[in-house]
């Protein structure tokens, strides 16, 4: 592509993005949606659906259309993996729910993953949006009380508690996106687990030093309490 690929993150969704270098190959972007249920489209409802979907209503019109897809998985990390590798999830060691918090890479170095096969074929790669297929937190074992659960830390050391995270969260975290064949990243790992901030590439955006405001928490929005959000 001669402009840089610009793309609308949703907390909801990943996109990624493969554009080639030689201009005889396709640009190809993916669009993967948590929850989207098979109805939630208009094209695939078009009487009974209730939400206007009129760009994916074209792609569909511009396009070809399936109706008899299936899932290995309904959940999250575990069909997020197979989307990466064509493999069956329960290849992994995840034989049952999603990548916990904190949790460690799901898609071991050495597996071939669709954005590796890309750029073996002279593709530029990007992933989007959330993540949530683990990375290496370089959260030291004697520190993860904090991390796990803000509510269990000793909040009458707030000082020590920001300087726990700020020597956590000021290094590269490693086993995400870009070590799993993308060039570049920028999204979530998960929108409503902490960290509650952006990552680019290997780094937060921000140090995440401060407890999130328990107005934050009345929604339901964020799953784990009190936990930190960004500068």
């Amino acid at each position: 592509m001669k402009t840089p690929l610009r793309s609308l993150l949703t907390l909801l969704a990943c996109s990624l993005a493969l554009c080639a270098a030689d201009a005889r190959k396709p640009n190809i972007v993916l669009l993967y949606a948590d929850d989207l249920g098979y109805g939630d489209v208009h094209a695939y409802n078009p009487t009974r659906g209730k939400i206007p979907t009129p760009h994916l209503d074209k792609l569909a019109a511009e396009g070809m259309r399936f109706t008899d897809g299936h899932s290995s998985s309904g959940v999250c990390s575990p069909s997020r993996y197979t989307l990466l590798t064509g493999r069956y999830h329960w290849r992994t060691r995840l034989q049952t729910g999603i990548v916990p918090l904190w949790g460690a890479p799901l898609i071991s170095p050495e597996r071939l993953t669709v954005a590796k096969l890309a750029k073996q074929h002279g593709y530029r790669t990007a992933a989007i949006g959330k993540w949530h297929l683990g990375w290496d937190w370089p959260i030291p074992e004697g520190d993860r009380t904090l991390f796990r659960n803000f509510k269990e830390a000793d909040k009458s050391s707030p000082e020590t508690n920001r300087a726990t995270w700020a020597k956590v969260f000021d290094q590269k975290i490693s086993g995400g996106p870009t070590t799993r064949g993308f060039d570049s990243y920028f999204g979530t790992d998960v929108p409503n687990w902490p960290p509650y901030c952006f990552i680019e590439n290997d780094r937060t955006i921000g140090i995440p030093s401060v407890p999130l405001p328990a107005e934050f928490f009345l929604y339901g929005t964020p799953d784990v309490e009190e936990q930190v959000a960004a500068d």
